[in-house]
């Protein structure tokens, strides 16, 4: 059985699209869904800089587009039906939203264009960030956290969990680190993603998606609110808007990738963080992060080996 993930905010870097424009179709593509929603992709996926991908408003759609344009890749001429399972971390639940046919890429363009710029403007009211904390005890890192009144915003799994807070409360945590852990990172994000902060976000992707009609997955959909699958395409649509304001949980949907009996698991354009942690938390699953059109083979062929036409059902009871 095989997973299909999309990754979230924070692993793009300068010009990583450059090499899938010269698939074809795939320039044409950018261009009508840059057009459609306002906002160069071309452009930002080949020239911008690193602080100009930084911008919520900006990374949010390239990182939706890159992971639908690899996906539609791969996917070309495999059933769909092959994958057990999609997943996305964070606004990568959209790009898996599509994937799994729920909703189009166009729909899922728009709403992402919507989502990035409120979260945008959300994360300007207060200057606010997003930190990993590598290691230590899950239980005393969220309580350590919580002391500095900060939110464990990313529950990971394989050791990492995410702190979401104010500039102060993060240069806190930087000074002092939760026992047992071993690193602090400040991640390339400009606001404090799934937590309270978020919450006028909520309000407009809320509106952004009474237009929209979903349908039910055409493969399980793992969702980040508890780490279930979820069959129902109205309920996806309403997990999406609510998980803007709730942490994600990774860890528990590795859990369910688990349960699910997964053997690999791919990870769409600019794929590495999600395999990077499968590879810790998910021993003897086989990974690969698909950087670049020269690794579609090699994912093909991982397709073909773990191919999974009926999807098994994780413990419905956990």
């Amino acid at each position: 059985m095989l997973v299909l993930v999309a990754p979230g905010q924070g692993a793009q870097t300068p010009g990583f699209l450059t090499p899938w424009l010269e698939l074809p179709g795939v320039a044409d593509r950018l261009r009508e869904w840059s057009a459609a929603i306002d906002l160069d992709l071309v452009h930002y996926g080949t020239e911008a800089d690193a602080e100009r991908i930084r911008d919520t408003a900006v990374a949010q759609p390239l990182l939706v587009a890159a992971g639908l344009v690899s996906a539609q890749a791969l996917l070309e001429g495999v059933p769909l039906d092959s994958l057990g399972a999609v997943a996305g971390h964070s606004v990568g639940e959209l790009t898996a939203a599509a994937i799994g046919e729920v909703l189009t890429p166009e729909a899922v363009m728009a709403l992402v264009r919507t989502r990035g710029r409120a979260m945008a403007e959300a994360a300007a009211v207060t200057p606010t960030g997003m930190a990993a904390v590598i290691g230590g005890d899950p239980e005393t890192v969220t309580a350590h956290l919580e002391r500095l009144g900060l939110t464990a915003a990313n529950v990971n799994g394989a050791g990492q969990i995410v702190a979401a807070g104010t500039a102060e409360q993060l240069a806190a945590l930087a000074e002092e680190k939760p026992e047992g852990a071993r690193m602090v990172k400040a991640l390339s994000v400009a606001g404090a993603f799934h937590t309270h902060h978020m919450a006028p976000a909520v309000d407009a992707l809320a509106e952004a998606v009474e237009g929209v009609s979903p349908k039910d997955p055409r493969v399980p959909y793992v969702s980040n609110r508890d780490g279930r699958a979820v069959a129902d395409g109205d309920e996806i649509v309403r997990r999406l808007v609510r998980q803007v304001a709730g942490p994600v949980r990774w860890d528990l949907c590795m859990e369910t990738f688990r349960e699910m009996g997964v053997t690999a698991l791919i990870e769409v354009c600019p794929g590495g963080t999600l395999t990077g942690l499968a590879k810790r938390a998910l021993p003897g699953v086989k990974t690969l992060a698909l950087k670049a059109p020269e690794h579609l083979d090699a994912a093909r062929e991982l397709i073909a080996e773990h191919a999974s036409p009926t999807a098994q059902q994780p413990d419905s009871s956990r």
